[in-house]
């Protein structure tokens, strides 16, 4: 005896918030990037001006949180397009395959930013302190707002999780930026500017390496990091009437979403009303450990000759 079941996060009211997030993302996105689209057009142009390597790499920077704001922002929107005969689960995956460009893109500054600071600390050049503390400090205004946007949701989502700890470490940044520039107008250090740029690059690279890691896994379909599998299959295998579950695989269907499909074996003579039953169970499990399309095949063999290597 076999049935086939295809469960959605949408079908159980309680857990959908969805709509709800996406909105919310979606205002954040767009103010979060026209705030950073104006001081990063402002810093660049300071950092010229006076001569500040902190200044334009702090700004590289920014541009680069700009860019993924703009991915993410395109990625949300492709992803509300319905289902078509060629791509049957919509435009889910962009989600994930934007979280990736992002790190691909700050991994690219990291290397512009080392380079500009290794060439100034063999050909150090006159900064003004004074004006790159100030535009610094407006910089930590704008990060901090930026991330702020972002503080509520940022749990549900990849590309939101990243916009927040990129926005949260430029502010974090860009007070370093200030404290180097009050320095420097002191003391006339100078090596402290590209000095800077290697700190700016390191943040860089620290708050880049865990999104670079999550969207790998996710673009390659590995288990989410957040989707515990032994516990998930321990969990399952308490809900009353199942004996086993094998075949099991989870994977994100976006930055948002996981599926599950699974082989439940159940104890026989379980009537139609009990099978239901412990379907409905199992779906509102999954549900709990995020996991919310699921299509499950119940059957009442053990398969214990079955020689696949996934059986």
């Amino acid at each position: 005896m076999a049935h086939d079941l295809h469960d959605s996060a949408h079908s159980h009211a309680g857990h959908n918030h969805g709509p709800t997030v996406l909105t919310s993302v979606n205002r954040a996105l767009i103010i979060g990037a026209v705030l950073n689209s104006v001081y990063v057009v402002v810093e660049f142009a300071m950092g010229f001006y006076y001569n500040s390597l902190a200044l334009i790499a702090d700004a590289g920077h920014n541009l680069s949180d700009v860019a993924s704001l703009l991915l993410s922002l395109l990625a949300f929107r492709l992803a509300r397009v319905r289902q078509t005969p060629s791509f049957t689960y919509g435009y889910r995956k962009s989600t994930v395959l934007a979280s990736l460009t992002n790190a691909v893109i700050l991994l690219v500054t990291i290397g512009a930013i080392l380079w500009e600071s290794i060439q100034r600390f063999k050909h150090p050049e006159p900064v003004a302190g004074g004006p790159v503390a100030w535009v610094a400090g407006f910089g930590i205004l704008i990060n901090a707002s930026s991330a702020l946007l972002f503080f509520r949701d940022k749990d549900h989502d990849l590309n939101v999780k990243g916009a927040y700890l990129h926005l949260a470490a430029d502010a974090l940044v860009s007070l370093g930026v200030v404290i180097a520039g009050v320095i420097i107008s002191y003391t006339g250090w100078v090596w402290l500017d590209p000095a800077i740029g290697l700190a700016v690059a390191a943040v860089i690279l620290g708050s880049t390496w865990g999104l670079l890691n999550d969207s790998l896994r996710l673009s390659l379909d590995g288990v989410p990091a957040d989707i515990d599998l032994p516990a998930v299959l321990a969990d399952l295998r308490t809900v009353a009437g199942v004996r086993d579950v094998h075949h099991v695989h989870v994977w994100a269907m976006s930055t948002t979403e996981n599926a599950l499909t699974a082989h439940l074996v159940l104890q026989p003579g379980l009537s139609d009303s009990a099978e239901t039953a412990l379907k409905a169970d199992v779906r509102h499990r999954l549900l709990h450990r995020n996991i919310g399309h699921a299509t499950l095949e119940t059957e009442v063999t053990t398969e214990a000759d079955c020689g696949a290597e996934d059986c």
